[in-house]
């Protein structure tokens, strides 16, 4: 018995020093940014953020004003609706989060975002135990959340949402960017409907998912005259000088080449044009 009682001693302290220690809460204060990372959980934090200035964010006026001013409540700590902004690709979804973001700490809120992969939210209970404890509010980001067939990620997701038995902590908002208003491919959702003994309940627990978001914000395409205008935006910000019938003959023939007219493909041009023009946008 004593033999066996040491082989079992020596395998449980082999487990433990193999098992993961447990995830030590990081230095909020080192940075505004953080993005999660699993295996082994951590919150690396985010030196410099990517992005744009609010101002420079041309023809989505009034999706930044409600997003700005539901993140400045959340921020200030009173109530706030967790948001979906779905739409058009490259029309600045994930961009004016990030500008809200850097807007509402100029204004002297100490905000931090967390960037959390779609393929990681599984995790997200163990993320949010994290953030529940720290003595900041967080606005934790999913971009380009969509799920795929037989996906069974979308019910973690309901964790963030609707936070389960705990709810969701006080000093954390969900923000989530999508090309899909329903977060399902539209074939998904009508196959359902279609063999379903009930249509209605078949798909309920799916399309619902995008109910529990309080604000859905939508970003359509923009004309060309917002196009232009965005493009003119950059030029003034940035100090390139470009006379407006070239702008215009430039710009245009930029977005035919790409059969697409955005917001991506404005900065896309623009960095183009700073390029050749000698300027530099770091």
């Amino acid at each position: 018995m004593s033999a066996e009682a040491d082989n079992l001693a020596r395998i449980a302290e082999a487990l433990e020093r193999i098992a993961p220690a447990p995830l030590q809460a990081p230095d909020f204060s080192a940075a505004d940014a953080f993005v999660w990372h699993v295996a082994p959980d951590r919150l690396e934090p985010v030196p410099k953020v990517n992005r744009v200035a609010l101002d420079l964010l041309v023809g989505i006026d009034r999706s930044r004003d409600t997003l700005l001013d539901n993140t400045e409540r959340f921020a200030r700590g009173l109530s706030a609706n967790n948001a979906l902004l779905w739409g058009a690709r490259g029309m600045g979804k994930s961009s004016i989060v990030k500008a809200v973001h850097a807007e509402v700490r100029a204004r002297g809120h100490d905000l931090k975002i967390v960037e959390l992969q779609r393929e990681d939210l599984p995790s997200v209970g163990r993320l949010l135990h994290l953030l529940r404890a720290a003595p900041h509010r967080f606005v934790l980001f999913c971009d380009d959340l969509s799920f795929s067939h037989d996906d069974q990620h979308y019910k973690s997701l309901k964790a963030v949402l609707d936070g389960g038995i705990e709810g969701r902590p006080d000093n954390v908002v969900f923000y989530a960017t999508s090309n899909r208003r329903h977060l399902m491919p539209r074939d998904m959702i009508e196959n359902e409907r279609s063999s379903g003994i009930n249509p209605s309940e078949a798909t309920e627990e799916k399309v619902s998912l995008s109910d529990r978001f309080g604000l859905w914000l939508g970003f359509h395409p923009c004309n060309q005259d917002e196009y232009l205008a965005m493009i003119r935006g950059y030029c003034d910000a940035y100090g390139v000088e470009i006379d407006a019938e070239t702008l215009r003959a430039e710009a245009i023939e930029w977005q035919a080449t790409r059969g697409s007219r955005s917001g991506r493909v404005a900065w896309q041009y623009f960095t183009d044009l700073a390029g050749r023009r000698g300027v530099a946008l770091a």
